[in-house]
């Protein structure tokens, strides 16, 4: 038969009055460890008693019971009512949940308080994130959990954003198949789908170290120390909608700004704003950008100002600081280490004596109307301007009067009247509100213009064999005789010119069409063997040959304007670029290039919607009078290049960069292109003169 296996008998429970409670002398804690008795008599007067008391009979010399009943597991429990019962929180007598063991029982009293506090196991980390999480989606804040468990706001903040990592991190971590500084460092972003990414791509690499994960993070993010963060401000970066990654566990230093796109707007917003300041002091142009290359000013001239004298207030304030600053010296000349305050205030003098060190410069007027200002951001992120700059074509040319010109021929003006032109990041910028003054063609549009001509005039070289001749020979004659520099329109050895600027537009354009047809049909007959190619060029005849070398020619025929070097770097020069313009419009006059029969439209996407009001009004003004202008002149500009677009259909209008140099349309423009505007345009008109009738 079965031996039946003993039964346990659990020890009772039952309520006894705290003043019936003593602690035990046998009590194995002896040192203080975790939450303090002040902080668990708080959570226990908030939510009670969550463990009951571990209680022994205390008996006498007889072996009776006393009525008393010592603690040998539980004591700081114990120490935390009796602080409740001291603070008369507590009554004496309040009754407090016990387990009674037997006094009788086989394990000791020191043995029962080892078993107590050997056998509790901590709460695992995740299981506490995950529950102050809980808390927070419960109502909770912040301040209301960290006051509840005797932790600081920014612990819960911690605790709460490793609970938000991706639950499929979270369950590595869970079997142990990550660090928690590994966890830690995954927390610099809240996008979980970029937290796994990372995590895939380091999981097989021995090196997943927490600074490699934070990298990774936030390669594709700004440090809150780059120029353009300190320079915009995090207030106004986040006011706009940007994110901020912010790490922490670390010292991030301010953190890393997750879209780079607006930051850079911004920064271009407010350095354009400042340059429009620096413009009232009439420079004739302002370039503007985060940062300009190493060597951006050589072969500039710098004008050199006189400093301004400081005013009776600045010059008061420059004495102060500097007597007090040699005050304090004096006061701690033999001192081993200055006191905080008096560091720090000299840190204070010092940084305003040093802003008199940049105080503005006096130029003459003269000079400022042909020269320019950078604008840019210095690398601790405030703005630099620097300033008196002139351009060797804005230098001014002697008379032979003795008198000085100005580079167009006119006689310099000491007032700034000139619209300064203020260059942000190579485009020209423009302002919403636009005055009546007339900015020039923005330099991408004018490249993309140029890039339709550049392709007419290929096919025109094309089709006109005797130029084509003429102008390789010209080339060649320039190359091997006068050494001529790079800048011509045509190169010789027939690279393909490509257009790394153009319209969308243009591969649908007749040009481009004609070209391609020309070029499909030439490349059928060619054999592709070089010496089969030789006897097939030889058996043509001299007019086939010839059409067949205009069109070879034609491809490395180059018209595109482009932005030229003006610092001596490797690309193009600014006069390379307008002696191979000049060059065009010569080979584009003896062509008889017109880019009205090439196909060639003002339309609102290819001109119209790219160009200032002014250069709209102006375009209608030399096609259909200044009638049809005035009538435009009230419209927004949307509505406006619309409405142009239409007037404009048909009369052969041609914005300067189509034009040949000597050609201009007439002001005048013939009675039959005025035509009748829609009623929308005329009523505001019809309605001012019966106003003026009455």
């Amino acid at each position: 038969m079965a031996k039946a296996v003993p039964k346990i008998t659990l020890s009772a429970s039952r309520d006894i009055p705290f003043n019936k409670l003593v602690l035990s002398q046998s009590n194995v804690r002896r040192l203080q460890a975790g939450v303090s008795i002040e902080e668990l008599a708080e959570d226990i007067a908030r939510r009670s008693l969550l463990q009951a008391l571990n209680v022994r009979p205390v008996l006498d010399a007889d072996g009776a019971e006393t009525g008393m009943f010592e603690i040998p597991a539980g004591g700081r429990r114990y120490r935390a009512l009796e602080r409740l019962v001291q603070q008369k929180r507590l009554s004496k007598t309040a009754l407090i949940p016990c387990v009674v063991r037997d006094p009788g029982a086989l394990t000791t009293v020191e043995e029962d308080s080892l078993a107590e506090n050997t056998h509790r196991v901590a709460l695992h980390p995740l299981d506490q994130f995950r529950a102050f999480k809980t808390l927070r989606e419960q109502g909770a804040g912040e301040e209301e959990i960290a006051a509840r468990f005797f932790v600081t706001p920014a612990v819960v903040k911690q605790r709460l954003r490793l609970a938000s990592v991706s639950e499929k991190l979270l369950d590595i971590y869970a079997e142990d198949g990550m660090t928690l500084e590994q966890l830690m460092a995954f927390t610099v972003t809240t996008d979980q789908a970029r937290q796994q990414q990372v995590w895939e791509a380091l999981r097989q690499s021995y090196d997943k170290e927490p600074y490699l994960i934070r990298r990774q993070l936030t390669e594709s993010a700004v440090r809150a120390t780059d120029r353009r963060a300190r320079f915009v401000g995090l207030e106004s970066y986040e006011a706009a909608g940007g994110a901020v990654l912010r790490d922490l566990f670390e010292n991030d230093g301010g953190g890393w700004l997750q879209d780079v796109a607006l930051l850079d707007r911004l920064a271009a917003e407010k350095l354009a704003a400042e340059a429009q300041k620096v413009a009232t002091e009439g420079w004739k142009w302002i370039e503007v950008a985060v940062d300009f290359r190493y060597g951006h000013a050589n072969h500039l001239r710098r004008l050199h100002g006189e400093p301004v004298e400081l005013s009776a207030e600045e010059q008061a304030t420059f004495d102060a600081l500097t007597t007090e600053c040699a005050k304090l010296e004096s006061d701690y000349e033999g001192a081993d280490e200055l006191p905080d305050d008096v560091d720090a205030r000299l840190g204070e003098i010092e940084t305003a004596l040093a802003a008199f060190d940049y105080h503005p410069l006096r130029y003459d007027p003269a000079e400022i109307v042909r020269a320019g200002v950078f604008v840019s951001i210095d690398a601790d992120g405030t703005l630099a301007v620097d300033r008196g700059y002139v351009r060797p074509q804005d230098e001014p040319s002697p008379r032979t009067d003795g008198a000085v010109l100005s580079s167009d021929g006119a006689e310099p003006s000491t007032s700034p009247s000139q619209a300064t032109v203020i260059t942000v990041g190579g485009v020209v910028a423009e302002e919403e509100g636009e005055d009546d003054s007339m900015r020039p063609l923005p330099e991408r549009l004018v490249s993309e213009l140029t890039a339709h001509r550049t392709l007419a005039l290929r096919d025109a070289v094309a089709n006109n064999p005797r130029v084509a001749l003429t102008a390789l020979l010209h080339k060649l004659c320039l190359d091997t005789f006068l050494h001529s520099a790079p800048g011509a329109c045509l190169d010789a050895s027939v690279r393909h010119v490509f257009f790394p600027v153009q319209a969308t537009d243009l591969k649908d354009s007749a040009s481009a069409k004609a070209v391609a047809e020309r070029h499909d049909a030439w490349k059928a007959e060619l054999p592709e063997d070089d010496g089969a190619l030789w006897e097939w060029l030889t058996a043509l005849d001299d007019t086939r040959r010839a059409a067949l070398l205009a069109h070879c020619v034609s491809f490395g025929v180059n018209a595109l304007y482009e932005k030229g070097d003006r610092y001596g770097g490797p690309g193009i020069s600014v006069h390379g670029v307008q002696q191979r313009l000049a060059q065009s419009d010569r080979l584009a006059r003896v062509v008889g290039l017109d880019m009205v029969a090439a196909g060639w439209r003002p339309t609102v996407d290819n001109y119209l919607g790219r160009v200032t009001k002014p250069r709209i009004l102006e375009a209608v003004r030399e096609a259909k009078g200044d009638q049809a202008a005035q009538l435009l002149d009230h419209l927004k500009k949307g509505e406006m290049a619309q409405e142009a677009e239409r007037l404009l259909d048909g009369t052969g209008w041609l914005p300067e960069p189509l034009r040949l140099a000597d050609s201009a349309p007439s002001s005048d423009p013939p009675a039959s292109a005025v035509e009748t505007l829609p009623a929308f345009l005329t009523e505001g008109e019809e309605a001012q003169s019966r106003q003026a009738a009455e």
